[in-house]
C-alpha cells in the first residue's frame, strides 16, 4: 500500500526540491531563481485533475471543450507519437491574470547573438522568464542600459521537461481549438527531445513537431477528417509559418553579412542596420502578408524592430522547411522523423548538422 502523507508535506518537499534547484544554479542570480520557484509551486499547488474539472458544472463550455482536446492531444502524442507524456497536462491550474509569464531577452546592437543565461540542466538559455511585471521591465532596463537591445514579451505555456507534471493552464486556453491542440503537442515534444544549450534548435524542432502534429491529430482523428475546417486551417497554418520562417532567414541573412564586416564599426553598423529594417518591413506588408492563408503575423509590424525582437523570432522559425523536407525524406512519417532526430543528436556537437539544407521556398 503506497504511504499517504499530509498535503502540506508534499507541499513542503516541492518546495524544497525548486529551492534545492535554485541554489545549485551558481551562475545565476540565487533571488531571480527563488522567486522562480516560488511561482512554480503555487501553480501547482493550484492544480486540479482535468476529469474534475470537465465534471464540475460551474466549468462553462468553452474550457470544457478545450479541455477535452487536450484529453485527446495528450492520447495522440502517446499513441501516434510515442512520447512518454508521463502525467504532463493531466491537471489544470486556473490562473489570477491573463499572461503566464514575461520573457525578457537581450542581444547586442551589432550582432545576431543572444545575451544567454545558465541554469541546471537545461544549459545556457537566451531568455529569462518573470512573474512579476515590474521584475520583467527592471530587468530589461537593466539591460538596455549596458547597451544591448532588449526584448519584453508574455508566454502562456512552458514545460518542465519531465522535471513536474505540467498542468495546463488557463493561459493556454485563450487561443482557438488548433492552437490549443499544437500549444499541448509543442510542449510535449520538448519532453520527447531536448538538447542543452541548444535553444533555438529545441523551438524550432518542437515547433514543426507541434505543428504537423497538430495537422495530423485534426485530419485523421474520429470526428476530423481531410475535408474538415479544422484540419484544412491547420495545414494553412503550417504553410504560413514556413512562409514566414523563409522570410525571417532571408531577412537575417542580409544583417548578418552586415554584422560581419570588420571594417564597419559597431556605431556604423548600428546605423546601417535601419535601411535593413525599414526594406524588410516594407517588403513583409506588401509581398510577404498577402500570401498568408490563416495567420497575418501582424506582431512583426507592431514590435519595434531590433537584434532582440528578430532573434526571438529566429529561434522558433530558423529553417522550418528543412524540417519539412525531412519529414518529406521519410515519406510523411513524423514519429520515424522524430525518431531519426533523436538517435542523430548523441552522435553530432551540433543538432542542425541533421537537418538537411535547402528546402524550395514555398510560393
Amino acid at each position: 500500500m503506497t504511504p499517504r502523507f499530509p498535503r502540506r508535506w508534499v507541499r513542503a518537499v516541492l518546495a524544497l526540491s525548486v529551492l534545492s534547484l535554485a541554489a545549485s544554479c551558481l551562475a545565476c542570480s540565487p533571488v531571480y531563481v527563488v522567486k522562480a520557484g516560488i511561482a512554480e509551486v503555487d501553480i501547482l499547488r493550484a492544480r486540479r485533475p482535468i476529469p474534475e474539472v470537465l465534471s464540475d458544472p460551474l466549468t462553462d463550455e468553452d474550457t470544457r471543450a478545450k479541455l477535452t482536446y487536450i484529453v485527446y492531444a495528450r492520447r495522440f502524442a502517446a499513441e501516434e507519437l510515442d512520447i512518454d507524456v508521463g502525467d504532463a497536462y493531466t491537471m489544470f491550474t486556473q490562473l489570477n491574470r491573463d499572461t503566464l509569464a514575461l520573457v525578457v531577452s537581450a542581444a547586442p546592437k551589432d550582432q545576431m547573438a543572444p545575451v544567454t543565461w545558465w541554469f541546471p540542466i537545461v544549459g545556457r538559455v537566451p531568455y529569462r522568464g518573470y512573474f512579476s511585471e515590474d521584475d520583467a521591465m527592471k530587468a530589461a532596463a537593466d539591460l538596455a542600459e549596458e547597451g544591448y537591445d532588449t526584448y519584453v514579451r508574455p508566454t502562456a505555456a512552458f514545460s518542465t521537461l519531465g522535471w513536474f507534471n505540467d498542468p495546463v493552464l488557463s493561459t493556454m486556453l485563450r487561443t482557438d481549438d488548433i492552437e490549443v491542440v499544437q500549444t499541448v503537442l509543442h510542449e510535449l515534444a520538448h519532453r520527447y527531445m531536448f538538447v542543452p544549450g541548444h535553444v533555438g534548435f529545441n523551438e524550432a524542432f518542437a515547433n514543426f513537431v507541434g505543428r504537423v502534429a497538430t495537422i495530423q491529430f485534426f485530419c485523421t482523428r474520429e470526428g476530423g477528417g481531410p475535408d474538415t475546417v479544422k484540419c484544412l486551417r491547420a495545414q494553412a497554418r503550417w504553410r504560413d509559418f514556413q512562409r514566414f520562417s523563409v522570410f525571417m532567414d532571408e531577412f537575417t541573412a542580409v544583417l548578418e553579412r552586415l554584422y560581419f564586416d570588420q571594417n564597419v564599426s559597431v556605431e556604423e553598423k548600428v546605423v546601417r542596420r535601419e535601411p535593413i529594417f525599414a526594406e524588410a518591413l516594407s517588403r513583409f506588408e506588401n509581398e510577404v502578408m498577402p500570401t498568408f492563408e490563416s495567420i497575418t503575423f501582424s506582431s512583426f509590424i507592431t514590435t519595434p524592430l531590433n537584434n532582440a525582437t528578430l532573434m526571438g523570432r529566429v529561434r522558433y522559425y530558423n529553417r522550418l522547411p528543412d524540417f519539412q523536407a525531412l519529414l518529406d525524406a521519410h515519406e510523411g512519417n513524423l514519429t520515424s522523423t522524430m525518431e531519426a532526430l533523436r538517435r542523430g543528436v548523441t552522435e553530432v556537437d551540433d543538432p542542425w548538422d541533421l537537418i538537411p539544407r535547402g528546402a524550395a521556398l514555398l510560393p
